[in-house]
Parts: structure tokens; C-alpha cells; sequence
């Protein structure tokens, strides 16, 4: 806060995405906004006019002068990457526009009362996920051909900018945690390295939740992952890549069509990480280890690896053509959305 104080900064200048001095990342923004703004009331103002006051107080919370009045960009705070919703009920609504992967959405809990009581901020793929409706119809999906292969290390090397990053020393910490960001310091283990020890995975087999229940699967092989790599914890904050520590996307594959989310692997569009050795990640930086499985209803076998980059992502599997956007996106937040 002090340094975009300092920095003399608009809301609409650019600071580039894990910026260690002015970009502000997502917990902390959370948690900075929560200690600015909850008790604050916006009783009695009209809709316009509370979304304009809840975004000035959004701006100086951050250290940044509010503009007498917010252009109509997108994003509404293109600086730091983020939107502002108000909400008294539990009905998201984004009007034409999609969602984006790299955007953070402040979503700003009010009372009866309109007083705010609760701060949440995520981003895209965190939302894309919570659509029960069917009308959110803009994700990336690919094919998973030629299954039952085994193991593939696809990608014999990380990317150009990832590569000199790596340790193969990296997870040797008893204290480090598979949710937390990556540091050059803890290191990166090379793709390589991370290839030798998923492949263990191999041949595992897990209870069986129902297709129902995909992020139960999910979380089962993310745990198995995480020992795998030498973690003492699971971890997982719900935000992309699943073991941040890594850069390391897990995806589990029981059928050919694989979801991928609103951003391409080999996207060059940055990733909401603290830069690494000076350098902005990229989507397309991230590797991803797809699992093979099969499953009889009661238990699901992993009976094979894809270890790959999201730069070499499509040269494996093909991707689906095909995207639409709602005029209106309309996405029902749970119960314990804020509280979570």
C-alpha cells in the first residue's frame, strides 16, 4: 500500500503481474481489503452510486487516489488487474464480457442493512467452476487421444524462461507447502525430475467417489501428488496451477475430454504468481500432468502419465473449437461462498 502511495500511480497504470513492489497479490488483497472495508455502510445510496463509492474505497484501501469518476474499462482497476461487485444476494452477474483467468474479482459481502461484512476476492477459473446453470459456456476444452500409453514425458525440457529456474533440489523442506507460490530461492523442480516421481503414482488405485463428485476424485489424485513430491501436507487454495509451489496443473482423466478452464496452456497471458528471478510467468510456463484412469464405479486406477508444458500442450492433445458468450453471465454463489 505505502509503495503505490509513494508511486504516485493511477488505478489505470500498468504494474506488471507479480510485480514485488507495487502488484498486490490476491491473499494479501483480500485480507487488505477485509481490514479497510468491513464495518463500512452503504445504506441508503442508489445502486450507481454505491458501486461507485465501494470502488473509491476499493482504490485507497489499495494506497491509490480515487478518480472522480471510473472509466468504463475492463477491467475496472486495470492496474492491479481486478473488478468490484457488490453483493446482498447470492446471484453473481457479469454483464458482456467474459470471465478471465488472469482478472481478480472483488465480491464485496453486504447486509440487510447494506453494511459490509465480508471481503472475497478470486479469480476467473475459481468462478467458472461454481456454474450449475449451464449458461457459462466459454471454457477450453481438448482431447485426450491415444490413451493407454503409460507414461509420456512429452516435454523433454521446461520453457526458456522456467528452465534456468530449476533445482533439483527443490520440495526438500519439511516447512514448504504445495498452495504457496514459487520462490527461486526453494526452487523449481525441472520437469524432468517431476516426471520421475508423478510416474510412482502409477498404478494407484482410490475410492471411487461417482462422476457426480469430480473434485472429490480430483482432490484424492492431488493428495497422492503432493507425497509424491515430498510434501508432509495436501494442500489447496483452489487456484490454478493445483501445486503452485510447482507449477504444476493435475488433471484426472476417467474420459477423453479434457476441461481446461478460460485461458490456454500455451497462452503467453501472465499467471497471478510473485515473478520469479525478474521474470513474469506465463500460463504457458505451467506444466501439466494428465493422468490416465479407469474406473469399475467403486475404485478409480490411474494406469497412465502425460507430463507436459503449456507451450507444447496442443502439439499433444486437440484442442475443441468452438466458444460462445453470454450477453449476461449469471453465476449462483454457495451458501458458505463468503465464509469458505
Amino acid at each position: 500500500m505505502s509503495n503505490i502511495q509513494r508511486s504516485n500511480l493511477t488505478i489505470y497504470d500498468e504494474i506488471p503481474v507479480g510485480d514485488p513492489d507495487l502488484w498486490i497479490p490476491t491473499g494479501d488483497l483480500e485480507q487488505l481489503l477485509s481490514d479497510s472495508l468491513i464495518g463500512a455502510s452503504l445504506a441508503g445510496l442508489p445502486i450507481r452510486t454505491r458501486s461507485k463509492v465501494a470502488k473509491s474505497w476499493v482504490a485507497e484501501a489499495m494506497g491509490y487516489s480515487a478518480p472522480p469518476s471510473f472509466q468504463k474499462t475492463q477491467p475496472r482497476f486495470p492496474g492491479q488487474l481486478l473488478d468490484t461487485y457488490v453483493q446482498k444476494a447470492n446471484n453473481l452477474q457479469i454483464w458482456n464480457e467474459e470471465l478471465s483467468s488472469a482478472r481478480r474479482y472483488v465480491l464485496i459481502r453486504v447486509d440487510s442493512d447494506d453494511v459490509i461484512t465480508r471481503i472475497k476476492v478470486v479469480n476467473g477459473d475459481t468462478l467458472a467452476v461454481l456454474d450449475t446453470t449451464g449458461t457459462l459456456t466459454q471454457k477450453y476444452q481438448a482431447r485426450f487421444s491415444e490413451r493407454g500409453q503409460g507414461c509420456q514425458l512429452f516435454s523433454s525440457r521446461d520453457t526458456d524462461l522456467i528452465e534456468p529456474l530449476c533445482d533439483s533440489g527443490a520440495v526438500g523442506s519439511t516447512q514448504r507447502r504445495p498452495e504457496e507460490p514459487p520462490s527461486v530461492e526453494e526452487g523449481i523442480l525441472p520437469i524432468a525430475d517431476l516426471f520421475e516421481k508423478l510416474r510412482a503414482i502409477v498404478g494407484n488405485s482410490f475410492k471411487d467417489s461417482g462422476a457426480v463428485s469430480e473434485r472429490s476424485r480430483g482432490e484424492a489424485l492431488h493428495r497422492l501428488v503432493c507425497k509424491a513430491l515430498g510434501y508432509t501436507r495436501y494442500g489447496d487454495n483452489g487456484q490454478f496451477p493445483d501445486v503452485r509451489n510447482q507449477l504444476l496443473e493435475v488433471k484426472l482423466q476417467t474420459s477423453p475430454t479434457i476441461d481446461l478452464g478460460l485461458v490456454l496452456p500455451n497462452s503467453d497471458e501472465y499467471l497471478d504468481v510473485p515473478q520469479l528471478g525478474g521474470h513474469q510467468i506465463r500460463h504457458c510456463d505451467v506444466r501439466y500432468a494428465v493422468f490416465d484412469a479407469k474406473t469399475d464405479g467403486t475404485a478409480v486406477a490411474v494406469t497412465g502419465l502425460v507430463l507436459i508444458t503449456g507451450r507444447d500442450f496442443f502439439n499433444r492433445f486437440v484442442q475443441f473449437q468452438g466458444r460462445r458468450l453470454n450477453k449476461k453471465l449469471q453465476i449462483p454463489l454457495p451458501s458458505n461462498f463468503f465464509s469458505a
